[in-house]
């Protein structure tokens, strides 16, 4: 070694070793037998072994993926918005600039919650304020697309895959100005355009292609829609806290008609306790969506595999660097 290495080496040992004497842990004495420096190993050695030290490295996973299910547990109708909000906080990324997604964690500031399509969702934010709190070590770009994967299993989906190392954001100043269109629209004025909307202005910016915007629409299953916040109104099936194919299924099998109300434009089935956006029917009018459609009303285990593999790329948009974690 270079003597500016050691010296290095040295500067690091010294300063492992106040460390652990500012922890209030016992600088072992040094035996005739060894000189300072190893003296200040065993010392640095023992500050690293240490409980605090080791749970500053290693954030609980694991434990707020168990809080955020049962927080799901005591109330199953959150779940559907914390799968909302992992996808708005996801949804802002753009292939081509490569800015947005889910990396900053910046849907936290109301600058961003201020967007239209954001709507009711700073009522989530602060429900997870207290376990961002609890789990100081976990991010809120990472917890809040924890919250979105855990959701989805908690309602009987698949097993999402999730990666932790997202590293928020300091401050708004990434956050999109509201005239940039983060998240799709329900009416363009016609299905064409409609189409045209989530293709062009939201999927193919994000880098999805026409089989993955059918195998995300299935999200549609879960939720409903609230007129003080989208303005629309009711849910698109009669299990809204329950992930299956049927969303596909009722698209394709029930008779939609306008529903005529004060509201919105939308349709709904002829019990009128279930409702579909402009941008759902034109799933099945379009030749190429609609085969997607029926590819995934028959096979709910095809819709399954491919809805996590597109959810797990959502949430992974505007990241680096991430890392598999034990979350059991």
């Amino acid at each position: 070694l270079t003597s500016a290495k050691i010296s290095e080496v040295i500067t690091a040992i010294m300063l492992a070793s106040l460390a652990a004497l500012s922890l209030g842990l016992r600088v072992p004495a040094s035996p005739p037998s060894l000189d300072r420096r190893a003296a200040l190993a065993t010392a640095a050695a023992a500050a690293l072994s240490s409980p605090l030290s080791a749970a500053a490295a290693a954030p609980d996973y694991a434990g707020a993926k168990a809080a955020l299910a049962a927080m799901i547990t005591a109330d199953p109708d959150i779940g559907p918005t914390m799968v909302r909000l992992a996808w708005h906080s996801s949804g802002t990324y753009d292939k081509m600039s490569k800015t947005g997604g889910s990396g900053g964690g910046t849907i936290r500031f109301k600058e961003e919650l201020a967007h239209g399509g954001n709507a009711g969702l700073d009522k989530m934010v602060a429900k997870l304020e207290p376990l961002h709190a609890q789990f100081g070590g976990i991010s809120y770009a990472d917890l809040y697309t924890l919250a979105g994967a855990t959701a989805i299993e908690a309602a009987g989906g698949p097993t999402v895959g999730w990666r932790a190392g997202r590293v928020d954001a300091l401050d708004p100043s990434t956050v999109k100005g509201p005239d940039v269109v983060t998240v799709p629209d329900a009416d363009k004025g016609s299905p064409a355009k409609t189409l045209s909307h989530l293709r062009m202005d939201i999927f193919y910016r994000m880098g999805f292609d026409d089989r993955e915007i059918v195998a995300l629409s299935g999200a549609h299953a879960l939720g409903r829609c609230h007129p003080d916040a989208s303005g629309y109104s009711g849910p698109w099936t009669p299990t809204p806290t329950v992930l299956t194919n049927g969303y596909y299924a009722l698209l394709l099998s029930l008779p939609w008609t306008l529903k005529e109300w004060d509201g919105p434009m939308q349709f709904e089935d002829p019990s009128g306790k279930l409702m579909m956006l402009p941008s759902d029917i034109a799933l099945i009018q379009d030749k190429k969506m609609r085969q997607y459609v029926q590819m995934y009303a028959k096979d709910k285990e095809l819709f399954f595999k491919e809805f996590a593999a597109a959810f797990q790329k959502l949430e992974e948009l505007g990241t680096k660097n991430l890392k598999t974690v034990a979350l059991a």
